[in-house]
């Protein structure tokens, strides 16, 4: 691969039995993946052998008795990315905390120690929690209203990386001869008053090799991009098609760059869910067969999700979409608002939305070499600086490793190996020096 050509990055989002409605059906996937460690290592080691920048572990704190399987029972990210991370080498280990019932110095402690048990290559995706049931689960009768989650979060990610500079990277000389552990001078407290935080400091723990853990995040809201844009290094992005990836690209992008920021230091990643056959009219008939398995009660409940889970079966199934606009104000906002404009837009009812919504055709079907190229489509035309695989089904899996990847290698979009030990590294992300570290070089 050419050294000065930009480097797809590609990820593997770790989802056990799924996070649809049927996914847990899938041939050859254990009933139990979602709480099953054998599961997750031997998959992070398929990521790892294919080359993946990380694995990313997703999270929410609340759940009803129709949630999708996955959500229904699974491992808790940071107790499972720790596993992973002694059962890997390379490959970065993202997972879900939200700064919405957690505090900072839990957060900072327990990324900073995965940081170090992988040695650097932990990222950590923030969320606020689009749920308001989790409230309930937190001893807190009511969820945050929309514009304080995300005030909270800008100031929890502020003091979380102050936390991480606690001690400069040569704070620890333990020099035997001399007796001495530490340099006192190069431990720091925070002194944080903020807002909705007040934190002292110094956190009990040094930072890794790269530095401090890479912060991901997603948000489809005018708030939630606006946050991406202020503190992300990485962002998971969902898309329909080209257009509308390239549009929250260009978006996200400008909106870092008006905040004085390198566009090029946020690393995009749409969510990818190819279907692969040896052959494009395959690919297209078992579309088509998911499709037409769906079943519309599983639908519509997959429709409230983003509402936070709002029975929509109350409503008739061929009126209007109902009225609900009330609903996205403390909810998945952006999702639930980009439901409401599609169904206004192309009046449809409420079971065309359910089905709208349910049944996505997804734009990565075909062979190989389709989807390759579809891949690459959006690649070099900046809708995207790589994709999240989800991973649920094996036999898609496989054929995505065994048989894109490598057409990706060959067209030089892809590392042929790793060329860095840290997810930083392997992001192109630049190492964040010590604030305090940087004062003092600053004064001399």
């Amino acid at each position: 691969m050419s050294a000065t050509r930009k480097q797809l990055h590609l990820g593997a989002i770790l989802s056990g039995v799924g996070t649809g409605q049927n996914d847990w059906l899938a041939p050859g996937l254990p009933g139990d993946a979602s709480v099953n460690i054998d599961w997750y290592i031997e998959n992070a080691r398929k990521a790892e052998a294919a080359k993946f920048d990380h694995v990313f572990i997703v999270d929410s704190p609340f759940i009803t008795p129709d949630t999708a399987p996955h959500f229904l029972n699974r491992l808790e990210p940071l107790t499972l990315l720790s596993a992973l991370a002694v059962a890997t080498r390379k490959i970065g280990l993202a997972g879900t905390l939200t700064t919405s019932y957690w505090e900072p110095f839990n957060v900072a402690r327990q990324f900073a120690s995965l940081d170090l048990i992988s040695k650097g290559r932990a990222g950590w995706n923030v969320v606020t929690t689009g749920l308001e049931g989790a409230a309930r689960n937190y001893g807190r009768e009511e969820h945050f209203p929309h514009q304080d989650r995300y005030r909270r979060a800008a100031e929890f990610v502020d003091v979380v990386k102050g936390l991480w500079d606690s001690y400069e990277d040569d704070a620890f000389p333990r020099d035997r001869d001399k007796g001495v552990f530490l340099d006192k001078s190069k431990q720091h407290k925070l002194n944080h008053h903020g807002e909705f935080f007040h934190v002292a400091g110094p956190l009990n723990i040094q930072r890794s090799r790269q530095g401090q853990p890479v912060i991901f995040q997603a948000g489809e809201s005018s708030e939630g991009r606006a946050f991406g844009a202020a503190i992300a290094e990485g962002i998971y992005s969902n898309a329909e098609n080209f257009e509308q990836a390239k549009e929250y690209y260009d978006d996200v992008k400008g909106r870092a760059k008006a905040l004085g920021r390198n566009p090029d230091h946020i690393v995009i990643l749409p969510g990818l869910i190819p279907i692969i056959e040896d052959t494009d009219e395959a690919a297209q008939a078992r579309q088509e067969a998911q499709l037409g398995a769906l079943d519309l009660q599983k639908a519509l409940v997959q429709l409230g999700r983003p509402f936070n889970y709002h029975d929509f079966s109350q409503y008739p199934l061929d009126g209007p979409f109902p009225s609900v606009e009330h609903l996205t104000l403390n909810s998945y906002k952006g999702h639930a608002e980009r439901i409401i404009r599609v169904a206004s837009k192309e009046g449809l009812s409420l079971r065309e939305t359910a089905w709208r919504f349910a049944a996505r055709r997804l734009p990565f079907v075909g062979t190989a070499v389709t989807v390759a190229d579809e891949i690459q489509h959006w690649f070099e035309g900046g809708a995207c600086d790589g994709f999240n695989f989800r991973v649920t089904k094996p036999a898609d899996f496989a054929r995505f490793t065994d048989q894109v990847v490598p057409i990706l290698r060959a067209r030089g979009l892809f590392r042929e190996e790793y060329e860095h030990d840290t997810l930083r590294g392997h992001l192109g992300l630049p190492f964040p020096v010590n604030r305090y570290a940087a004062t003092q070089l600053a004064a001399e």
